[in-house]
C-alpha cells in the first residue's frame, strides 16, 4: 500500500475508534441505574445483574473473537470493521427499548457476539502499515481508542442527566453508525484473497499459530496484563473513598481513571516510535517492569494525591504495553493468519477482562483492596519474566537471522 493510503487509514481509523470507544463507554455510569429504570429495586439483585450483563459482553466477544479472525483473513480487515460497525449500531440502538434485566442481559450477549471492531482496525492497519512505522501507527491507533474511553463516560454522564438513560443508548447507535460510514466511505484496502488448499478448524488454526514462538507466551502476557490491571478498576472507587473524606467522591475516583487514560493517551505515539527504533520486546519488557514497580507502592499510599501520580505514572507505562504486544504479533504472525492470530489475542483479552475482576473482588474481600496492588505487581512482575526469557532471545535470534540473509543477499548481488 502506498504511503499516502496507509497514513490515511491511520488518522480515518484513529476519528472512528475514538467514536466507537466514546459511544461503547457511555453506558458503564449508569448500568445499575439503567437497571432501577427497567424494575430492579432490590440493592443486591443490582448488584447481581450489573456484574452479569457487564461481564456477558466479554464472555461472547471472547468465544466470537477467532471466528471473526478468520473470516478477515479470508475475506478482508474493511469487512470486519463494517460487520461490527454497522451490527453493533443496530443492537446498542435496540438496547434503549429493553423492557427487563432479562432483555439487557440478551442484547449485551448479542453485542459482545458481533463486536470487533478495534481489533480489526488493529488487523487492517497492521496489515498496511510499513513495519518500520509499525509501532508509532499501533501507538496512535491506542491513543484515538484511550481517549474515547476517557471522554466516553463523562459524555454518557452528562448525557444521561439531561436526556434521560434510554435516549444514550440511541446516541451510541448513532454514533457507531456514523464510524462505520467514515469506514465504509474513506476507508481503503487492498485485499487479496487467498484460496486454503486445507481447510482448517478453529482448534487447528490455534495449535498452528500458538506453535509458533513466541506468540503463546504473548498471548499470555496481554492475559495477565488484563487480569491484572483491569482487576483493580471496578474496586477503584471504594479505595479512593478510604483515602479522602471529600463529598464529591465519584468525581475524585472518576479522576484517578481518567489521568491513568490521559497518560496511556499522550505516551502511546512517542513509544511506539521509540519501540521502532530500538525493538518492541525492548519497550514491552520496560513498560511491564515500570508498570510493576509503580504498582507496589500504591498499597501503601495514604494520601489520595498520591494515588494520583502514581495512577499517572502507570498510565504512561501502559502507552507501552499494547501497540508493542500488537507490533509484535503482526511481525510473528504465520503469513496468511494474520487476522486469526489477532482473534485469539484478543479472546486472551477478553478472558483476562472477565476473570481479573472476578479475582480482584475474591481477593479483596479476603486480603482487602490494598492487597490487589500487590497481586497486580507479582503478575507485572511474572509477565517481566516470560518477556525476558521466552520473548526477547527468540526475537534477537530471528533478527539476526534477517541480518545474516540480508547480508548474503547483498554479497550475492555484488558478486
Amino acid at each position: 500500500m502506498d504511503q499516502t493510503n496507509w497514513k490515511r487509514n491511520l488518522y480515518i481509523l484513529m476519528v472512528c475508534q475514538f467514536f466507537v470507544m466514546a459511544a461503547m463507554t457511555m453506558i458503564i455510569p449508569f448500568l445499575p441505574l439503567y437497571l432501577q429504570e427497567l424494575g430492579v429495586t432490590d440493592s443486591q439483585a443490582v448488584s447481581r445483574w450489573s456484574g452479569l450483563i457487564f461481564g456477558a459482553n466479554f464472555l461472547t466477544a471472547f468465544l466470537f473473537a477467532p471466528l471473526w479472525g478468520k473470516l478477515a483473513d479470508k475475506y478482508g480487515r474493511k469487512s470486519m470493521l463494517l460487520r461490527s460497525g454497522f451490527g453493533m449500531a443496530v443492537v446498542l440502538t435496540l438496547t434503549g427499548f429493553a423492557t427487563g434485566p432479562w432483555s439487557l442481559l440478551l442484547l449485551r450477549l448479542l453485542n459482545g457476539m458481533i463486536s470487533g471492531f478495534i481489533p480489526a482496525a488493529i488487523a487492517l492497519i497492521s496489515m498496511s502499515t510499513p513495519k518500520k512505522q509499525m509501532g508509532y501507527s499501533l501507538g496512535m491507533l491506542q491513543a484515538g481508542a484511550v481517549a474515547g474511553g476517557i471522554c466516553g463516560p463523562l459524555f454518557g454522564g452528562v448525557m444521561a442527566d439531561l436526556m434521560g438513560f434510554r435516549m444514550i443508548f440511541y446516541v451510541t447507535g448513532v454514533t457507531i453508525l456514523i464510524a462505520a460510514l467514515g469506514v465504509l466511505f474513506l476507508v481503503k484496502e487492498k485485499f487479496e484473497r487467498k484460496t486454503e488448499t486445507v481447510k482448517t478448524n478453529t482448534l487447528q488454526d490455534f495449535k498452528k499459530i500458538a506453535s509458533t514462538s513466541p506468540i503463546l507466551s504473548l498471548y499470555i502476557v496481554f492475559f495477565i496484563v488484563q487480569c491484572a490491571l483491569i482487576g483493580i478498576n471496578p474496586l477503584l472507587s471504594l479505595f479512593v473513598q478510604e483515602l479522602t473524606t471529600s463529598q464529591n467522591l465519584a468525581f475524585y475516583a472518576g479522576l484517578a481513571m481518567s489521568v491513568m487514560g490521559f497518560a496511556n493517551m499522550s505516551a502511546s505515539p512517542l513509544l511506539g516510535r521509540l519501540s521502532d527504533r530500538k525493538g518492541h520486546q525492548y519497550v514491552l519488557v520496560f513498560a511491564l517492569l515500570g508498570a510493576a514497580l509503580i504498582s507496589f507502592p500504591q498499597a501503601f499510599v495514604q494520601s489520595y494525591w498520591t494515588l494520583l501520580i502514581f495512577r499517572f505514572l502507570l498510565g504512561l507505562c501502559l502507552g507501552g504495553l499494547l501497540p508493542s504486544i500488537n507490533s509484535l504479533l503482526r511481525h510473528l504472525a504465520p503469513k496468511g493468519m494474520e487476522s486469526r492470530t489477532y482473534g485469539f489475542s484478543n479472546s486472551f483479552m477478553y478472558l483476562g477482562t472477565m476473570i481479573g475482576p472476578i479475582g480482584g473482588g475474591w481477593l479483596a474481600s479476603i486480603a482487602g483492596i490494598r492487597s490487589l496492588f500487590i497481586a497486580s505487581a507479582i503478575l507485572l512482575m511474572i509477565n517481566v519474566m516470560i518477556v525476558n526469557f521466552k520473548v526477547i532471545p527468540f526475537i534477537n535470534k530471528k533478527n539476526r537471522e534477517n541480518l545474516n540473509e540480508d547480508k548474503k543477499k547483498a554479497a550475492g548481488e555484488s558478486i
